[in-house]
This record gives C-alpha cells, sequence and structure tokens, in this order.
C-alpha cells in the first residue's frame, strides 16, 4: 500500500497550521489569566488597606470611648455618637484576617 505523497504533505501542513493555531491560542489564554490574575491581587491589596483603615478608626473611636471625653448631652457628644454610628456600619465592610493570603493544601 502506498501513500500518496501529496496527500501526505496536505496532511502534515493541515497538521502544524492547526499546532500552530492552538499555541496561539493557548498563549493568548495564558495572558489573560495572568493579566486576571494582577489585577485580583490589586484589587486585593485595595480592600485590605481599606479594611485596616477602618479598623485603625475603629480603635481610636474606642479609646476615645473609653476616656469619656465626649459627653453626650451636648453637640460634641452627639456629633461622636454619630461617629461611632458610622464606625459601626464601616465595621461591616471589614475582611478577614486572612483575606486574599492563599492557604496552602496538603
Amino acid at each position: 500500500m502506498t501513500i500518496n505523497p501529496l496527500l501526505f504533505s496536505g496532511i502534515i501542513v493541515f497538521l502544524v497550521a492547526f499546532i500552530i493555531i492552538l499555541l496561539y491560542i493557548i498563549n493568548n489564554l495564558l495572558k489573560k489569566a495572568e493579566l486576571y490574575e494582577d489585577i485580583i491581587e490589586d484589587q486585593t491589596k485595595y480592600l485590605q488597606n481599606i479594611s485596616n483603615a477602618i479598623g485603625q478608626g475603629k480603635q481610636h473611636l474606642q479609646q476615645l470611648d473609653q476616656k469619656g471625653v465626649f459627653q453626650s448631652d451636648d453637640e460634641v457628644g452627639e456629633f461622636f455618637n454619630q461617629m461611632k454610628y458610622v464606625q459601626d456600619e464601616l465595621d461591616k465592610y471589614m475582611l478577614p484576617e486572612n483575606y486574599g493570603k492563599e492557604e496552602i493544601q496538603s
């Protein structure tokens, strides 16, 4: 049984072209995946910074509240109570401590 050389070379050319197209597609998908990973890392850092700022604000308000500097019977005290309310609302958006950290699976 003989193989037609024209058919054989046609099949080879088709397979090589198919492999090149697949490599191009895989390369583009890999670049996109790496880009999305970088974006996720940046957004995670941003969210962690916001959460840290919320935590620092909470600590500062707690320190002021413990000192009893502001009384609730005057305007400043009422403003302080409103600030505590705003801080309580912000506390709902704090991230867990391990947010964005990779978990090592055994």
